[in-house]
């Protein structure tokens, strides 16, 4: 069974996608921009997340309520452009370990290669949300999703921003459990790699580097 995706489609998250696709966007609306979503999103990424009903005392009282049933979880982007991401899912979850993880392609092989990899000393334990903004090829994804699998990671969200129908693909086909959040689906990709119509590339315009 493939995975679902997911397409949130809020008001709020398409308004500040359609700011965020703008050429005119400069670094700093970017980041803003990219934080904000991110929360909006994140309300969808953790919709189920089992409860427990616990007893509390009101001023008025004592009575019933819920509260998340102990799952851990740990936020994970990947270098760089996720790292936009992260505090916009920190702003709901707080207590949410953060770890990274750095792939690239060999330009060789055109194997991607993980360079740089820190992880929760718990993440065996916990539901982890791997950040990156765009799913392009899906081969970063794909190649970081299994780095995280061979360290016993039991449960692994993908939340992007613009998706192309090729890195689904990629991503559904390598990591059929894998659930994929995103803004949009966007039309392809073109011969560089890039997503259209896309936003161009998101570390560089979140960092402001060429």
């Amino acid at each position: 069974m493939l995975s679902t995706v997911h397409v949130i489609s809020h008001p709020l998250v398409q308004h500040k996608l359609t700011m965020i696709r703008d050429a005119e966007t400069g670094p700093k609306d970017f980041r803003e921009l990219l934080e904000e979503i991110s929360t909006l999103m994140g309300y969808e990424v953790t919709r189920d997340m089992p409860l427990e009903e616990v007893e509390v005392e009101t001023p008025m009282g004592k009575t019933r309520g819920k509260m998340i049933a102990g799952k851990k979880v740990g936020i994970v982007p990947i270098l760089r452009a996720g790292l936009g991401m992260v505090n916009g899912v920190l702003r709901l979850i707080p207590t949410a370990k953060v770890g990274h993880i750095g792939v690239y392609r060999d330009p060789d092989t055109l194997k991607p290669v993980e360079y740089y990899c820190k992880l929760p000393v718990d993440s065996d334990e916990r539901q982890i949300i791997l950040l990156d903004p765009m799913l392009a090829t899906g081969g970063s994804a794909s190649a970081a999703i299994t780095f995280l699998k061979q360290r016993g990671v039991p449960s692994v969200k993908l939340m992007c921003l613009v998706a192309a129908p090729e890195g689904i693909e990629v991503v559904q086909r390598d990591h059929p459990d894998v659930d994929i959040y995103t803004a949009a689906i966007d039309e392809k990709l073109n011969a560089q790699g890039y997503i259209i119509p896309g936003l161009g590339d998101a570390g560089d315009r979140l960092f402001g580097t060429k």
